[in-house]
C-alpha cells in the first residue's frame, strides 16, 4: 500500500484517550446558577496555577460574583476600567427586592459592560478554553449563563523586515506571531469583501488558531475544500508551527522537494492570493503556507516583478545557473576527472594533474570530505551566535581551506569547485529547495564516481521522473512547463512585462482567469507624445507662420481698399 494512502487511512481514525473520553462527558455540563459549584469545577481544572487569579466581588453591590482569568495574558487596566468598575458600580435603577435574572442579565450585557467582545456562554467546558485562550469569565450568582470577555493580551515583538525574505526594492513589513496581526496585513493589501478567512483550531492540547485565506471569485471552491478537508484531518496533540501542518498535507511525504511554500511576506502572500491559491496561517508561527507549489515559485522573489523586465529576466537565468551549479557542478567534476579527463582543455589538465600530485585520495573521496566539511561548517555558522558566527565562516573557508590545500589533503581545484557549488546554493532564494538540492548532490557525487559521467545522466534522469510525477494539491510540480502552456512559459525561465500577463495561470482553474483587461494593453502599446517637445515646437511655428500670413492679407486687401 502508497505510504500517503495508508497515511490518510491512518488519519482517519482517530485514536480515543482517557483524557478525550473524559473531555466529551464534560461537555454537556452546564452552569447551575450556584457561584460556589462552578468555582469548584473551574479550580479542579486549573489547580494551583500562580498566575491563575480568582476575584470575588457583588455586582451592584448586590450580587454575588466571581471573575477568572490569567494575570500575564490579559490587559489588567481593560479589566479594571471596562468590566469591574461598572459591574460594581450601585446602579440607582435597581430597587430593591427580587429582581428577575433575564432582566439582570439583559441589564449586564447591554447596558453595564463596556467591552465589545462580551457573549453568553453556559458550558463550562467552553469558559475553561476561553481562559486558556486569555479571555476573562465572569459569573453571577442566579444566571444560568457566565459572561466571556475577550481580554487578551500577549506581549508581541513590532512587525519589522523579513529576516530570510530581503529584498532591495519592495515592502519592509513582515508577519509576526500573532494570528491576528498577520490577517490584518493581508487585508491592508487586499481591500475587498472577496477575501475571505476561515478558522478552525488543531491540537487536542493547544488548541492552535488555523486560518484559511482564499479569495472569493478567483480561488478554485474544489481547491479551498480540499485544504479545509486535509486541515480537519490532522488528529495530534500540539500544533506549534505551520511547518508542522507542512507535513501533514503534502502529497508526498518520502520527496526532498518542498510541496508546501512558506513565506514570511504579506505582499507575497496577497500576490499569490490574487492568483488563486490557498494560505494558511498558525497562531504563533510568522510562516505563511501557500499551496499549491510549483518548482519556478522556489526561484522567483519579489523584485522580479517590481524591477524592469528586462534586468530582473538575466537575473533570474542567473539564479537558474546558480542552481545548476550547486546541484550537478561536484559531480561532473569528479565524472570527468575520474574517466573522462579529455574532455577537458590539456593546459588546464596539466594544472589540474599538478594540483593533484600530493592528493592522496582519489577525487570522489575528495569532493566527500570537503562537501561533508562544508554541510558541517554551514550548520556551525547557524547555530553560533551571531557575534562568533561570522568569524567562524571566515575562518573556516580561509584558514581551513588553505591549509588543507598547503598539507596536501585537498586540490587547489576542488576548493574552487566546492566554493562555486556553495555560492550557488546561497543564490537560491527559497531555503527548502536549496536544502533539497544539497541533499540531491552526494546521491550524483557517488554516481559519478561510480559509473562516470553516465551516471550523472542517469541520476538527473530519476530526478527530473520524480519531479515529474510529482504533485501539489492535485497541480503538476512542473507547471507550466509540463504540461505546457503558453501563457505561462512568459513568467517561467524569464519574466515577461506586466502587460503581457493577461491571465492568471491556468493550472490552477480560478474562476476567474483574466487578471488584465485588453483595452489597457492596447492603450499601453501606444503611448501618447503630448509631451514631446519636437511636436510641440513644430506646431509653434505652424502658428506663428499663419498669423503672420493672415496679417499680411488683411494689410495688402486694407491698401487696394484705400
Amino acid at each position: 500500500m502508497p505510504f500517503s494512502k495508508w497515511f490518510s487511512q491512518k488519519m482517519k481514525q482517530p485514536q480515543v484517550t482517557t483524557s478525550d473520553q473524559n473531555k466529551n462527558d464534560s461537555n454537556d455540563e452546564r452552569i447551575n446558577g450556584n457561584v460556589e459549584d462552578t468555582i469548584s469545577y473551574i479550580l479542579h481544572i486549573f489547580g494551583e496555577n500562580s498566575d491563575f487569579s480568582m476575584r470575588r466581588f457583588h455586582v451592584f453591590g448586590r450580587f454575588s460574583a466571581v471573575m477568572f482569568y490569567y494575570s500575564n495574558m490579559i490587559d489588567q487596566g481593560n479589566l479594571n476600567t471596562d468590566i469591574l468598575k461598572p459591574l460594581m458600580l450601585v446602579n440607582p435603577r435597581m430597587k430593591k427586592g427580587n429582581v428577575d435574572p433575564n432582566r439582570l442579565k439583559d441589564m449586564l450585557i447591554n447596558e453595564t459592560l463596556y467591552h465589545s467582545e462580551a457573549v453568553l456562554e453556559c458550558r463550562l467546558s467552553m469558559l475553561v478554553e476561553g481562559i486558556l485562550r486569555g479571555q476573562t469569565v465572569v459569573v453571577v450568582e442566579g444566571l444560568d449563563d457566565a459572561f466571556l470577555i475577550g481580554t487578551r493580551n500577549i506581549e508581541k515583538r513590532n512587525v519589522d523586515q523579513p529576516a530570510t525574505e530581503q529584498v532591495i526594492r519592495g515592502p519592509r513589513e513582515g508577519f509576526i506571531e500573532l494570528l491576528g496581526t498577520n490577517i490584518a496585513l493581508i487585508r491592508y493589501r487586499l481591500q475587498t469583501p472577496d477575501l475571505h478567512v476561515r478558522t478552525l483550531e488543531i491540537g487536542q492540547r493547544t488548541k492552535s488558531k488555523v486560518a484559511i485565506c482564499h479569495m472569493q471569485g478567483i480561488a478554485n471552491p474544489e481547491l479551498v475544500e480540499e485544504v479545509r478537508q486535509r486541515l480537519s484531518l490532522i488528529d495530534i496533540d500540539a500544533i506549534l508551527d505551520s511547518g508542522y501542518l507542512e507535513q501533514f498535507i503534502e502529497d508526498n511525504h518520502l520527496s526532498p522537494f518542498p510541496q508546501v511554500q512558506y513565506t514570511e511576506r504579506p505582499d507575497k502572500v496577497a500576490a499569490n492570493l490574487l492568483e488563486g491559491r490557498v494560505a494558511i496561517f498558525v497562531d504563533g508561527s510568522p510562516l505563511a503556507l501557500v499551496v499549491p507549489t510549483t518548482f519556478n515559485q522556489f526561484y522567483q522573489t519579489v523584485e522580479d516583478y517590481t524591477e524592469r523586465f528586462l534586468l530582473m529576466s538575466a537575473i533570474r537565468l542567473a539564479r537558474l545557473v546558480a542552481l545548476m551549479f550547486s546541484l550537478v557542478f561536484p559531480s561532473l567534476y569528479v565524472g570527468i576527472i575520474s574517466y573522462n579527463p579529455e574532455l577537458i582543455p590539456t593546459e588546464f589538465a596539466v594544472a589540474v594533474a599538478g594540483g593533484r600530485a600530493g592528493v592522496p585520495f582519489p577525487a570522489v573521496i575528495e569532493v566527500l570530505v570537503i562537501e561533508i566539511s562544508m554541510e558541517v561548517l554551514r550548520e556551525a555558522t547557524i547555530r553560533l551566535p551571531q557575534q562568533v558566527g561570522g568569524a567562524l565562516s571566515i575562518v573556516g573557508v580561509l584558514v581551513i581551506g588553505q591549509a588543507a590545500v598547503a598539507a596536501g589533503f585537498a586540490s587547489p581545484i576542488t576548493v574552487v569547485i566546492i566554493a562555486l557549488t556553495t555560492i550557488g546554493s546561497f543564490a537560491t532564494p527559497a531555503y527548502n529547495a536549496a536544502l533539497a538540492l544539497r541533499f540531491l548532490r552526494f546521491p550524483l557525487i557517488v554516481m559519478a564516481g561510480v559509473f562516470g559521467l553516465y551516471g550523472i545522466v542517469v541520476g538527473l534522469i530519476l530526478i527530473v521522473n520524480h519531479l515529474l510525477s510529482l504533485k501539489s494539491f492535485g497541480v503538476p510540480y512542473l507547471s507550466p512547463l509540463v504540461p505546457g502552456s503558453f501563457q505561462g512559459m512568459k513568467d517561467l525561465f524569464t519574466r515577461g512585462p506586466l502587460w503581457s500577463l493577461k491571465s492568471r495561470p491556468t493550472f490552477l482553474q480560478p474562476k476567474d482567469l483574466r487578471r488584465l483587461d485588453e483595452s489597457v494593453v492596447e492603450k499601453l502599446k501606444t503611448p501618447g507624445d503630448h509631451m514631446d517637445t519636437s511636436s510641440r515646437a513644430q506646431m509653434g511655428r505652424e502658428d506663428i507662420t499663419g498669423e503672420g500670413s493672415s496679417t499680411n492679407n488683411s494689410d495688402s486687401s486694407g491698401d487696394n481698399t484705400g
